[in-house]
């Protein structure tokens, strides 16, 4: 074959991979486009994006029904549930894209960290579909994708400050990069959104009338509005550990002594409503809050001591489920405005699980060429899986105390 045709074939390709009709304008758009699926937990999600962050096509499927009614996620049905429903969530996410699987750039998917029974579902479909259809394959760290949809939405530059909960994590990092990113405090046992979930059954929410197609951090987020704060005092946790990380057990068996002895008080059986139920809601949240603010606070000294954060326009990037809760934005507000920071949240939609993070994650790697790999690579799910290099004993060793912030959050 003559040079000039092998040149001319070779381009046909490239624009081939490259490029997609628009239904409304009829018109070639060129762009790499990502297919996102995301099966870390309880939601399965996909979507399509283009590389400027248009989301041409998404579709979630979420099981909250379902486990509320059971009382708590469990894995198993979880894993049922996502192989019922992947082939039907990506076909739709690609049908609404108008995309064929022959015009995307790669395939994006959450490997790690996650239920184990979940993660398998979505790694052994998207092996299946890369193999098929002869893409790249990107394989995704959960709290990357967490981490890095903020710069979907908002012109963010490396390095900022992330701190990212939900119903399984909790961790402070700095973002100097895609896959480059520093781990200043994580959760020693369970996660804010546990916490707040495990709670909420204790105080059997679900019987509340307002709360019956809530989540358990939901339904404390809505009776909290009601509810005294001031009327039970809980301990903040690791009020005398000067480091970064988070512990809630403590706090929840606080919570637990307290709903037993108002149970004793008013003469009631467990998995009655008691009537201080608001009170109690508002309590939780405000010591949840403030563990999350103070944590933050700290890690916001030692990036300013150790220069980890630029001294023009520092950002601090709240994500996870458990960003979605209004109360805790204002907490972070609070110690945002005290330190100089500018906060960011990905609207409540981006928040939680979904495939358009995973698919932005994707595009973020295309972009700079890392983590691609081709369709015959055989990939392993993680379930545990830390997020980058482990900070957290030099941000003991510095041992910051902080100075006194008045945490007034208003409702």
């Amino acid at each position: 074959m003559f040079p000039t045709k092998v040149k001319i074939l070779h381009r046909l390709l490239q624009f081939r991979q490259t490029s997609w009709f628009s239904p409304s304008t009829g018109k070639a758009l060129y762009s790499r486009l990502v297919l996102g699926i995301e099966t870390s937990c309880d939601d399965t999600g996909a979507a399509v994006l283009d590389e400027t962050g248009e989301i041409l096509g998404e579709c979630l499927h979420s099981q909250k029904q379902v486990h509320l009614r059971a009382g708590g996620i469990i894995p198993t049905v979880a894993q049922q549930l996502h192989r019922q429903n992947i082939e039907r969530v990506v076909q739709e996410a690609l049908e609404r894209s108008s995309v064929d699987p022959s015009l995307l750039s790669a395939v994006a998917t959450t490997v790690k960290p996650g239920l184990a029974l979940s993660l398998g579902i979505g790694l052994e479909f998207s092996q299946r579909f890369v193999r098929q259809h002869n893409k790249p394959f990107i394989p995704i760290h959960h709290m990357e994708a967490h981490a890095l949809t903020v710069r979907m939405l908002h012109p963010v530059d490396f390095p900022f400050l992330v701190l990212l909960v939900s119903g399984g994590h909790a961790l402070l990092a700095v973002a100097r990069g895609v896959d480059n990113f520093l781990l200043l405090g994580q959760s020693l046992d369970e996660a804010p959104g546990d916490t707040l979930d495990k709670v909420a059954r204790r105080l059997s929410l679900i019987k509340h009338p307002l709360c019956s197609t809530l989540s358990g951090g939901q339904a404390i987020e809505l009776l909290a509005r009601n509810g005294d704060r001031t009327r039970f005092a809980f301990k903040t946790p690791m009020g005398r550990t000067f480091d970064c990380c988070f512990s809630f057990t403590g706090l929840r068996n606080q919570v637990n002594l307290t709903i037993m002895k108002k149970e004793a008080e008013e003469g009631i059986e467990e998995g009655t409503l008691l009537s201080c139920v608001n009170d109690i809601a508002a309590a939780t949240q405000h010591t949840v809050a403030s563990h999350l603010a103070k944590r933050t606070h700290r890690a916001i000294l030692f990036c300013k001591a150790n220069n980890l954060l630029p001294s023009k326009n520092p950002t601090l990037v709240l994500s996870g489920g458990v960003a979605s809760n209004q109360y805790i934005r204002k907490a972070l507000t609070i110690i945002t405005d005290t330190t100089g920071l500018n906060l960011l949240c990905p609207p409540a939609k981006f928040c939680t699980d979904n495939g358009v993070m995973i698919a932005w994650n994707g595009v973020e790697r295309l972009r700079e060429g890392k983590g691609i790999l081709p369709p015959n690579v055989d990939v392993s799910y993680e379930p545990k899986a830390a997020l980058g290099v482990d900070m957290t004993a030099e941000v003991k060793a510095a041992a910051i105390r902080l100075p006194a912030v008045r945490m007034k959050i208003p409702d």
